[in-house]
């Protein structure tokens, strides 16, 4: 490949063991190397292969191209992945990557998480990467905006009763979080965005956690990527 990619037979990216079938637009050159150099969502990955215990239920928010809901059903004992993503361009890749790599104890959730049900506009652009909830400046007549559908949150985690929670919502956390019961949770990984969220924002993560019985845990959390835990 141009870029080097290690792949199987020219149809796979193996990274951290895993299979990622290689769709160049799906997968950008940015992703791919990472992906090749066991650089993608590195942090999360080291912390998940700590955090996540045998029998724990998982919940993602922000499934993205189903790297993490693979790495925690096929590198831990967690008994049960439910990813949900807004994106549906998303959608069928995160059906490949888990059949790719034998999952069978993950479920995904096309969706956003929300204070009601209902539906949201989302902006598919030419990259995954640039995709959002949000309308940007520069978009143009190439941006697609399409509806998707949205859960309502607490009924959501009232069903599912994860034990963990892995969030990566670019920068909805600030907003999302405080409007749920967090208290049944054991611990929650989470990539915040301060450069979206601002001081105000953290703050606001972190109340949410403490009111939940969550402590922020430094020995696991690196950078942006913080970990609290209910059992230190």
């Amino acid at each position: 490949m141009a870029d080097g990619t290690r792949t199987d037979d020219g149809k796979f990216i193996i990274s951290r063991g895993m299979r990622f079938p290689l769709e160049g637009d799906i997968l950008p050159k940015r992703v791919r190397v990472l992906l090749r150099t066991d650089g993608y969502e590195a942090k999360e990955a080291r912390a998940a292969y700590r955090l996540v215990q045998e029998g724990d239920v998982v919940m993602e928010l922000g499934a993205g191209i189903g790297f993490m809901s693979t790495l925690v059903a096929t590198k831990t004992k967690a008994a049960e992945v439910h990813c949900f993503e807004a994106n549906p361009r998303l959608i069928p890749y995160i059906e490949a990557v888990h059949a790719a790599n034998g999952v069978t104890n993950a479920h995904i959730h096309h969706a956003l998480l929300g204070k009601k049900p209902g539906r949201r506009a989302f902006y598919q652009r030419a990259s995954i990467l640039d995709s959002s909830l949000e309308v940007l400046p520069e978009d143009d007549n190439t941006v697609e905006k399409v509806q998707v559908p949205v859960m309502d949150a607490a009924k959501a985690l009232a069903r599912i009763r994860p034990s963990v929670l892995i969030c990566d919502i670019e920068g909805a956390e600030a907003d999302l979080l405080p409007e749920l019961d967090l208290s049944s949770l054991r611990a929650v990984l989470i990539e915040l965005h301060p450069q979206w969220i601002g001081k105000e924002g953290i703050a606001r993560v972190f109340e949410t956690m403490s009111r939940a019985g969550l402590v922020f845990f430094p020995r696991w959390s690196q950078g942006k990527v913080a970990v609290f835990r209910s059992d230190w």
